[in-house]
């Protein structure tokens, strides 16, 4: 039999439908579908629950260097044309020098967020012209064409989160959906500026995301509890372990989440109600809103202040905490069933190794 992390679960194909069809059924609005080697392909799994989940969005990760942007436009194109515009993209250029090698990627920090940006010219320009042709220093093309038009226009909107210089000028110029990991509130509010500032100089406008967990419970004396059964079996070792590979990615949004907390385990809540046990072993999204449904209401609401419109939020084990959330939160929250042009949008993230979301 196959030997399992205690509380680990398998992202098998039935789990993964499980988890689509119960936040499709409790009112998520799309589902945020991770990429990198430990994950499922995401365009194969968004392509197998399309046909038997009828409302959700899919937000799958686009990845420069990894795939041409010729060939990611026609699979995005193919998938929003045979999802009826359901398709979300997420741009991840990656921030795991190893990881990337082990893919064949060995570019620099700066030189994939330059890649990135001629990937991103190149695949915008097949949804909007009619032949493309474009020299780089990275990618090359020469009479591209997109044969098959989209339901989304001009194409899928594009997500994207990246932290460093480099990477928000890449986002001003190119995508629809700013994304940043769960920092406290004033961190925020600080990139959110700067983000509407580089946009504007570019003359365009973006929206924001924000990508957390989620531990809500009835009373504050439960929430915390669940909060610190999340990590009680996490040894020192394992944390320390941890550690050292988040120090060898060049990812500056992976050095901020680790520096909320350094490893230490009484300094996890970093801001109130914001809890970063999640990140002590876990790449990538690194904290959680902790709290009663009031309290989570309220945090979540000093965000959307911000101009947060979309929440991608993720609980363990995620089927279970759909639920939960769904039934002690989403009645505190202004969710309009219908789609309406001013709806605050709440992604979610679900099961195993794929993630519900909420969108518009």
């Amino acid at each position: 039999m196959e030997k399992r992390n205690e509380g680990s679960r398998p992202a098998t194909y039935n789990y993964c439908k499980q988890i689509a069809e119960a936040v499709d059924d409790l009112g998520y609005t799309g589902v945020l579908i991770p990429t990198g080697k430990t994950c499922e392909e995401g365009f194969i799994v968004a392509s197998t629950l399309v046909p038997v989940i009828k409302n959700l969005k899919y937000l799958v990760a686009v990845r420069p260097g990894l795939m041409s942007p010729s060939f990611a436009a026609r699979m995005s194109a193919t998938l929003d044309r045979f999802s009826d515009g359901r398709l979300l993209i997420n741009v991840v250029a990656g921030g795991d020098p190893v990881e990337l090698a082990g893919e064949g990627v060995f570019l620099d920090h700066d030189k994939r967020y330059e890649l990135t940006d001629e990937f991103l010219k190149i695949w915008r320009q097949l949804f909007t012209e009619e032949e493309v042709d474009l020299k780089g220093e990275y990618l090359q093309i020469e009479g591209g064409q997109l044969r098959y038009p989209t339901v989304q226009k001009p194409y899928p909107p594009l997500y994207f989160g990246g932290s460093s210089p480099v990477a928000m000028d890449v986002a001003a110029e190119h995508v629809d959906v700013y994304l940043t990991w769960g920092e406290p509130p004033a961190k925020v509010e600080e990139k959110i500026n700067k983000m509407r500032e580089l946009a504007a100089a570019q003359g365009r406008t973006l929206k924001f995301g924000i990508r957390l967990h989620v531990i809500v419970r009835p009373t504050e004396e439960e929430v915390w509890e669940a909060a610190n059964k999340l990590i009680e079996h996490v040894e020192d070792e394992t944390i320390a372990q941890a550690q050292k590979v988040f120090q060898r990615m060049d990812s500056e949004g992976q050095r901020l989440m680790t520096s909320l907390h350094e490893g230490d385990r009484a300094r996890l809540e970093v801001s109130p109600n914001l809890w970063a046990g999640v990140g002590l072993v876990r790449t990538g999204a690194g904290t959680a809103l902790v709290g009663d449904p009031g309290t989570v209401t309220a945090r979540m609401k000093e965000y959307a202040d911000l101009g947060i419109e979309t929440f991608i939020l993720s609980g363990y084990p995620h089927l279970e905490e759909a639920y939960t959330t769904a039934e002690l939160l989403f009645p505190k929250l202004p969710i309009e069933r219908k789609n309406t042009s001013n709806q605050k949008t709440f992604l979610s993230p679900f099961g195993g190794d794929i993630k519900p979301a909420v969108v518009k």
